[in-house]
């Protein structure tokens, strides 16, 4: 899994960093077929507070590429969000390339 964390008004630090691999270690755990990661930490000059602090992401799995973004009052919370909303469409996205196998209709007669 390549992995590439950048900051936009932002310098990722080493904490930072060490974060958001911790947190989307989680997606490479439950589906080992991720090829790229790509997250862009971005702090805006919004007048309103709770939106300020963004982490995005971009993933590119086997077959398709998956989206999700997040906005918060503090960057870290920002990251757990984003890693909830990512673990999930991730889940589904297993969940659909492996459900498919139907059981046969049974014959009435």
């Amino acid at each position: 899994m390549n992995l590439t964390i950048s900051g936009h008004h932002l310098e990722v630090t080493p904490a930072l960093r060490t974060y958001v691999t911790s947190k989307l270690d989680r997606i490479s755990r439950h589906f080992d077929q991720v090829v790229d990661v790509k997250v862009l930490l971005t702090i805006d000059n919004h007048t309103e507070k709770e939106i300020r602090q963004r982490a995005e992401c971009n993933i590119h799995v086997k077959g398709r590429d998956l989206f999700a973004h997040s906005a918060h009052e503090d960057l870290y919370a920002a990251v757990d969000e984003l890693a909830d909303k990512l673990d999930r469409q991730v889940l589904r996205y297993k969940d659909k390339a492996q459900d498919h196998h139907h059981e046969a209709p049974k014959r009435l007669m």
